[in-house]
């Protein structure tokens, strides 16, 4: 009898433990999901309305600028030399000072051609007075017309060849071809100084010229005249140029041409070399319809916006112009007066109710 019970209480554990193991692999209820569901279904009833921001259209001035980077270069600049070889006995610069145009600023040696001169200018009076002379002789017929002639002729090359001197004493020389700042002086008084020789550089800093490279699509918006702002690092003012000139082709390589604006630089503020960050203007539309970048909504190749219409989101297609950082003209689609919806734009769908938190 107690074997009897005793294999009866094994049969009903080995039943128990297996029958908990299968109710362990049983799948159970997810108390979250379960409460999401709930949420879910209980919204299913619900209209969705999503909150937005507006802007009501307005005509507006409408800037098409694009920023590029260029260099200031001096109006004028030359490495200045002597176009004769002497030694140097005249400095007649400080270097970094302004000079005026003509002013003297070196001379090299020229004793030996002032004395070539004052010899040929002895001799002028001498000539003079044989072609005087032989002049009233001649009115008597009592000299010979080829007489005379010499004598005029030799007074002519007399005459030439004091110029030529006084031509190289010129060459001796150095004269400011422009008014300009000049800068360190590369010679000393005594050095010995060829054609070859820089003396100093001089550079005319006003105005300033501001080159630049454009894109090839621009070509035709860039005239002589257009107005530009460009920025210094360090400087914290806008400084203004105009455009005077373009190169007469586009470079085949780069699909560029070179602009280049002229700077006062009244107050030589500026120094050439400086790289300058250019924003240029390339046209100004009055009364222009532009809306924010973030409004528009790419779909299948064509720009739409969403208009707020008696508290639905309703889509329109436009035809975008001309874009700048933060706008973009719309040309074709939107009134004035419009009110167009400029927050959620990802969300909205056509007949969504919406309502406005903010209307610009």
């Amino acid at each position: 009898m107690n074997k009897k019970i005793k294999w009866g209480s094994l049969i009903i554990l080995g039943v128990g433990l297996i029958g908990g193991a299968i109710y362990s692999q049983l799948p159970k209820e997810n108390e979250e999901l379960a409460a999401a569901d709930k949420v879910v279904s209980g919204s299913k009833g619900k209209k969705n309305i999503l909150n937005v921001n507006a802007k009501i259209i307005k005509p507006q001035l409408l800037t098409d600028e694009f920023t590029t980077t260029g260099v200031l270069l001096p109006d004028e600049e030359v490495d200045l030399s002597f176009e004769t070889s002497g030694k140097v006995i005249e400095i007649n610069f400080e270097e970094g000072s302004l000079v005026k145009k003509g002013q003297l600023l070196a001379k090299v040696n020229d004793r030996q051609l002032q004395a070539q001169l004052q010899r040929l200018v002895s001799q002028l009076k001498l000539a003079e007075d044989r072609v005087f002379r032989q002049n009233a002789l001649l009115e008597r017929d009592a000299v010979s017309k080829e007489a005379y002639e010499q004598v005029k002729t030799d007074l002519a090359t007399l005459n030439a060849d004091i110029e030529i001197v006084k031509a190289n004493i010129s060459l001796t020389e150095l004269h400011a071809p422009f008014d300009g700042v000049i800068g360190l002086r590369q010679i000393s008084v005594g050095s010995y100084a060829s054609p070859t020789t820089v003396v100093a550089k001089l550079t005319k800093v006003t105005p300033l010229k501001v080159q630049f490279s454009v894109p090839e699509r621009y070509a035709a918006q860039i005239k002589k005249g257009t107005n530009l702002n460009f920025h210094i690092e360090g400087q914290l003012d806008a400084f203004a140029a105009k455009v005077y000139a373009m190169e007469s082709t586009i470079d085949p390589n780069l699909h560029t041409f070179m602009v280049r604006a002229l700077y006062p630089n009244v107050n030589r503020t500026l120094l050439p070399g400086r790289y300058a960050s250019i924003q240029l203007k390339k046209e100004e539309i009055p009364n222009a319809i532009a809306i924010p970048t973030e409004a528009i909504v790419p779909e299948m190749g064509k720009d739409k916006v969403f208009l707020y219409k008696s508290g639905k989101a309703e889509p329109v297609d436009i035809v975008a112009g001309i874009r700048t950082e933060a706008e973009v003209q719309v040309v074709r689609g939107l009134q004035l007066g419009d009110t167009i919806i400029t927050s959620g734009t990802l969300q909205l769908r056509t007949g969504l109710s919406v309502i406005l938190d903010n209307i610009d």
